[in-house]
């Protein structure tokens, strides 16, 4: 099968020729690691079979572009010819190649740096082993069948880190230059830092948000950085076969329901996972907001709901008006969305953008801009 060529298309699309990552992207057979994979059909998640057609196989895995490889529990090798999945989240995927990258680039890797990584496909290994050699690389992930299924296909193009079945909000299995994590956690773990080397550097997202979190080890044994201008979105960790759905009774009681406050929005309506900086900062204050949404026409709901019971629904027909909100519970979830978005339509910007990051050694979170600062629990 002829994939160099759209390697190295792939490569050309996302980088310029002299980075340091191009050849790693332009010479990695990224179709091995996604034999199969879930697209997104009008009313549920459809399986894509690669060697079933190579045509559409090489297309799909050489763009740029994340493809997801399990929905809840099924993962799309051990699905049938033909299935379907109408109900469940990703739960991994082939992140898209340039945000692996990038993620990569803000570790700022040098040539002899250990890496600790996250498994998933394998894919994003398999870079960073072309990059340092396979022996600087240690690969991990809490589901044994994706660590076992990347190891082969590791295997089979000749590369070998040391892979392993870990949980990685716990103690690690070594000590790191870099840890890259690719799935989102809340808070950064304290074992991350106690992997760490002096002077190591550890890159991640915030769980619920778009916020990338760069931190360097400080002598205490804590870690100093900051909030990166460019925004990310990864899975949480889990333990499970699944994530739990904590807000699905309330989701079947409320969908319709008359709330115990009505009003009217001055803003347009907005899906908040669409803006970065809003639901980010939404999601320091108001943690765990499930989001939902519908669109009819033109006819078009939001829905924002919190284990707590507190909900949240907007709806509106058109785009000219603003939306009616419906809010009931014990917090009124769309009003501190509100708030956020006269912030940033009274300042021009949200405090997230280039906001500080200190983690103490304890594993204790905080993110401060002026005189602007939260505690991430």
């Amino acid at each position: 099968m002829e994939w160099k060529t759209h390697a190295r298309r792939l490569a050309a699309d996302v980088l310029r020729p002299e980075s340091r990552w191009y050849e790693p992207l332009a010479t990695t057979p990224r179709h091995v690691f996604v034999p199969r994979w879930w697209a997104r059909g009008d009313q549920a998640w459809e399986l894509r079979d690669g060697p079933s057609d190579s045509d559409a196989w090489m297309r799909a895995v050489y763009a740029h572009r994340t493809l997801v490889t399990r929905i809840g529990p099924h993962h799309a090798d051990h699905a049938g010819l033909g299935a379907t999945v109408f109900h469940g989240d990703p739960t991994s995927s082939s992140t898209l190649p340039g945000l692996v990258v990038a993620m990569y680039r803000h570790a700022m890797i040098a040539d002899d740096s250990r890496v600790l990584v996250t498994t998933g496909t394998g894919y994003g290994t398999a870079l960073l082993c072309r990059r340092l050699g396979a022996g600087l690389v240690t690969s991990l992930d809490v589901d044994p069948y994706l660590v076992k299924a990347a190891g082969e296909r590791l295997d089979s193009i000749g590369l070998h880190p040391h892979t392993a079945v870990c949980d990685i909000t716990g103690p690690l299995p070594g000590e790191f230059d870099r840890i890259v994590s690719t799935v989102s956690v809340r808070p950064v773990p304290p074992s991350w830092l106690a992997a760490l080397q002096p002077g190591g550097r550890l890159v991640t997202t915030l769980a619920g948000t778009g916020l990338v979190v760069t931190a360097d080890k400080t002598g205490d044994g804590g870690a100093m950085g900051r909030i990166e201008p460019d925004p990310a979105g990864f899975m949480r960790t889990r333990t499970a076969d699944d994530y739990e759905r904590p807000t699905d009774d309330l989701w079947e009681k409320i969908q319709g329901a008359d709330g115990d406050s009505v009003t009217t929005s001055r803003y347009p309506l907005l899906y908040p996972p669409d803006a970065w900086d809003v639901w980010s900062m939404l999601e320091l204050s108001m943690p765990d907001i499930d989001y939902r949404q519908a669109q009819d026409g033109d006819r078009r709901t939001v829905w924002l709901l919190h284990p707590d019971g507190s909900w949240a629904r907007a709806e509106v027909n058109g785009f000219l008006d603003g939306p009616t909100v419906h809010q009931g519970g014990p917090r009124r979830l769309w009003d501190a969305l509100e708030r956020v978005r006269n912030r940033l339509n009274r300042e021009g910007t949200l405090p997230v953008y280039g906001a500080r990051v200190r983690i103490d050694p304890d594993g204790a979170f905080t993110l401060s801009r002026g005189s602007w600062s939260v505690t991430v629990d």
